[in-house]
């Protein structure tokens, strides 16, 4: 009996012991807690680790998209703040106002660009420590950590999908937080906040997405590292300070040349002007590669041209046999669906302006004739300005030009045989151009005649009925709504809007600040604008309006011409 009350005993012990035995092996690690499934301090990494230090690099807050402002890609300037630009105040509180900063950059070629910070800014640092900054010398002196030519540290081209979680470890491998990362910032000021002897560790899978929208999954720290530093050179990261080079695709820039014809309007080559000599040359790119250069006496060059990427950047590559000046591998400065800015350094450059209604058909007689007797035509001559002011209207075989103010200047007629167009009986502002003109290249708007070594453009103005600009349709006219002024018809002064109610004068940002004000007067068809001291101070003084129409109104001062118009919405 006692051996078996013993035996039993034993049984119990043993069970017990079985029990504990197994509690202890089911009992889950701190390490198991915090990730189901598998041990992650086996795979934790230094704090100073190359795969953490990129990780590190790829959260870091960039700063290189307001770099027309502050000149360093290793901090940002926080909105909003106010800036002054060619003496223009204006206030930044979006992406929007530095667009707005590039404008007023780009208005003119040749000019100096001048931009002042209103101090105090505050500042977000690489790590997005906040700083504030009391003058410009503490701006320099900030700047001056960054790295040489305006790049920074960080990596731009692959950005995490969150959430993120991470674990970190003591030497011993002892669990000693986690956290869970919603963004760049959080992620950032976590690896800030490591120690030296901390171990980490990413819990997988990470996501990351590419610029290309491509997103890419990894599964362990190999992948991670491997994954980061593919992504170091892929795209461009814009850190440098040439503010214009805006980034588009090549497709994009392929697809606008063929679209329309391209005018151009101005080309440097190895620091020369030569403007002059290339001015109107017409541009016709085909999708086969071709590429036709027709001059201003109609003249055709045969050239090739095609597209690619260097250095993150879209180039055009142009090969003309006799035109050199074009022949060139040109980056794409800046483009903007109107308007295309091409360079090769800093000493070669060329503007094209988008030339849609450029439309070349063949000169026929009938074509000539049905054309010519629609609207009125702008006529234009190498060495004679002053046609520049004439409009002519050719309907029912007559010939009646007026003047910029509505006035008939000069009647005659004309005929046509082939396509050799005669004009006869003018007597006074085109007595000169009577005679045989041959049509050398015509189009829904747009002629070109030429009489020996004489070369005479016409261009159809539909739209642009000029009316006797008498001081009482000025005055009722210039006195409702806003007015956008441009100078030389290249919106120069786009960014500005004008109210000249009440006589006064109230110049106005895009912001609706006033950055301006005078007032104006009026005898007959002059304008004068007085008392303006800031934005308009340059344009103080009388302007004969040659020009006006409802929504339209051209001024002339000396050789500057000043063009307003309209905008009432």
């Amino acid at each position: 009996m006692k051996k078996s009350i013993y035996y039993i005993l034993c049984v119990i012990l043993l069970a017990a012991v079985c029990a504990l035995t197994s509690c202890s092996q089911d009992e889950l690690t701190p390490e198991e807690e915090a990730t189901p499934g598998g041990d992650i301090a086996t795979e934790s990494m230094e704090a100073t680790s190359t795969t953490l230090q990129l990780m590190r690099r790829a959260v870091d807050n960039d700063g290189s998209y307001d770099n027309i402002v502050d000149g360093s890609s290793c901090f940002d300037i926080q909105f909003p703040y106010s800036v002054s630009v060619n003496g223009l105040a204006l206030t930044i509180e979006t992406m929007d106002d530095l667009e707005t900063i590039e404008k007023i950059f780009d208005a003119f070629e040749t000019d100096d660009d001048v931009l002042d910070i209103v101090f105090p800014i505050t500042i977000t640092l690489a790590d997005y420590t906040e700083v504030t900054l009391s003058s410009p010398e503490d701006l320099r002196a900030i700047a001056e950590e960054c790295v040489e030519g305006g790049e920074d540290d960080d990596i731009e081209c692959i950005d995490f999908v969150y959430p993120i979680t991470l674990y970190t470890f003591n030497p011993n491998l002892t669990l000693t937080g986690n956290v869970t990362a919603t963004d760049d910032s959080e992620l950032r000021r976590f690896f800030t906040g490591l120690r030296e002897a901390d171990l980490v560790s990413v819990e997988f899978p990470v996501s990351f997405e590419l610029q290309d929208s491509t997103q890419v999954t990894v599964y362990n720290n190999a992948e991670l590292k491997d994954a980061i530093e593919s992504a170091i050179d892929i795209c461009d990261e814009d850190d440098d300070n040439d503010y214009s080079d805006d980034d588009f695709t090549k497709v994009r820039l392929d697809t606008v040349l063929i679209a329309c014809p391209w005018l151009v309007e101005g080309l440097e080559r190895n620091n020369q002007d030569t403007t002059d000599q290339y001015e109107d040359y017409v541009l016709n790119f085909s999708e086969n590669g071709s590429v036709v250069a027709r001059d201003r006496e109609g003249n055709l060059s045969n050239g090739q041209w095609n597209t690619r990427i260097s250095d993150y950047r879209v180039v055009l590559n142009l090969e003309f046999e006799l035109l050199v000046d074009f022949t060139q591998d040109w980056f794409v400065n800046d483009i903007d669906g109107k308007k295309i800015k091409l360079h090769a350094g800093d000493d070669n450059k060329i503007i094209m302006k988008r030339y849609c209604e450029d439309t070349p058909v063949a000169c026929g007689e009938d074509y000539i004739s049905e054309t010519l007797d629609t609207c009125r035509w702008a006529p234009s001559q190498e060495e004679g300005d002053f046609l520049n002011d004439l409009r002519i209207d050719f309907s029912d075989r007559d010939i009646h030009v007026y003047d910029a103010n509505g006035t008939v200047v000069d009647e005659g007629n004309w005929s046509i045989d082939g396509n050799i167009v005669v004009f006869s009986d003018l007597s006074m502002a085109l007595a000169n151009y009577i005679g045989q003109w041959e049509v050398l290249e015509c189009s829904d708007v747009r002629f070109r005649l030429r009489r020996g070594d004489e070369n005479l453009i016409i261009e159809k103005e539909c739209d642009k009925v000029t009316v006797a600009c008498s001081e009482m349709f000025i005055s009722e006219n210039i006195s409702t709504c806003q007015w956008a002024p441009s100078q030389d018809e290249n919106s120069s002064l786009d960014y500005l809007r004008i109210d000249f109610s009440n006589r006064n004068i109230h110049v106005r940002n895009p912001n609706g600040t006033v950055v301006d004000e005078g007032n104006w007067s009026i005898t007959g068809n002059v304008l004068t604008f007085n008392n303006l001291s800031i934005a308009l101070a340059n344009y103080v003084g009388d302007w004969e309006v040659t020009e006006c129409r409802g929504a339209r109104f051209v001024l002339r001062r000396g050789e500057e011409t000043l063009v307003i118009e309209k905008e009432c919405e």
